[in-house]
Formats: structure tokens, sequence, C-alpha cells
């Protein structure tokens, strides 16, 4: 997942200002904070975009260019109709190719209403998106670790192999040892 939001500062008022105060990198966020701030995103944005990948695509393009041609699908999304001069901020890497004026900031989601914003809307999109596939694919436990590496999901993928969701290409050493 990657996500993209436009804001007009100016425009918002003191409530808005105060409620986008509370945000930051999305990891720093309980599963139930980030619930709680996406609507306020998605209400104080003037525009939102929330694009996300398949594996089979990754498996192909692999995992880094494939983010960064998320990230560029999502930035033309939120800058589709406006004129040139809006600058973009993206969370630590430059987007090639991008037409737009953009800047990469280290730390990004850390000092950026809208870096922050965006990682806020791209995790609870991937989170909600791992607990439906929890349903679709039972076995697997994604709701409980939505996609990340742990022990448990590393056992699942012994006992299961390979769900259509997983990425053939991803170094895990739970692959290692089935025949893929």
């Amino acid at each position: 997942m990657a996500a993209a939001v436009l804001f007009d500062l100016d425009a918002l008022g003191p409530r808005e200002v105060r409620a986008l105060s509370a945000l930051n990198d999305s990891k720093q966020h309980s599963p139930a904070a980030r619930e709680l701030l996406y609507p306020i995103v998605l209400r104080t944005a003037i525009k939102a975009c929330v694009v996300s990948r398949c594996a089979q695509g990754i498996d192909r393009r692999g995992l880094h260019r494939t983010n960064l041609h998320a990230l560029r699908d999502a930035l033309r999304g939120v800058t589709a109709g406006y004129p040139d001069g809006v600058l973009c901020l993206v969370d630590g890497f430059r987007v090639p190719p991008f037409e737009r004026e953009h800047r990469a900031i280290i730390d990004g989601d850390a000092t950026s209403a809208a870096i922050a914003a965006a990682s806020i809307l791209a995790k609870v999109s991937r989170d909600r998106f791992m607990h439906r596939a929890d349903l679709r694919h039972p076995g697997w436990q994604f709701a409980a670790h939505v996609g990340y590496s742990t022990p448990d999901h590393r056992d699942a993928i012994q006992r299961n192999g390979v769900s259509p969701l997983h990425r053939l290409s991803f170094a895990s050493t739970a692959y290692q040892q089935l025949s893929l």
C-alpha cells in the first residue's frame, strides 16, 4: 500500500489543526489510534489516494521499485487537476519518474503532517485488507500478524504452504523449506 494526502493547512481551522497535531509515524500509534486518526485525515484532506499492488506484481518488478511506482501513482492521484507548483513531500525517497516537484524527507512521517497522514491511510488500509484476507484465506492468521513475518506467520506457512497473497520473492526462512 502507498498513500498520498493533499492538505491546505491555511484553510484548516484551529480544531482541525489540533486534531492533526496527533499525527506521527503510523508505527508509533496503536492500531486503535490509527483507526481514530483515519477519518480525521479523510475529513481534513483536500484529496487523498491509496494505491495497492499485488504480490505477483511485486515478484515481477521487485519490492522497492513497486513501492516507488505505487507512491508515484498515489501522488499523481492527489495532484491531478492541480497546476504545477504543488510541492510533494515524500518519505525518504525520490520518486522516479515523476513530473511534479517533490522532495524526499528523511523520517518524513515524523516531521510532515502530509507524510504522517499518508502513513496512517496506508497502514490502516493494509490492516483492513489483511483482516478481510483472513476471512478469505483461513489458516494463515493474516488478521493477527497483518502480513509481518512473525513466528506464527512462518509456522502457518510451514503448515499450509503459501497463499495467493504471499510474495514468492520474499526471502523468508519459512519459504526456504518449501519447494516453491
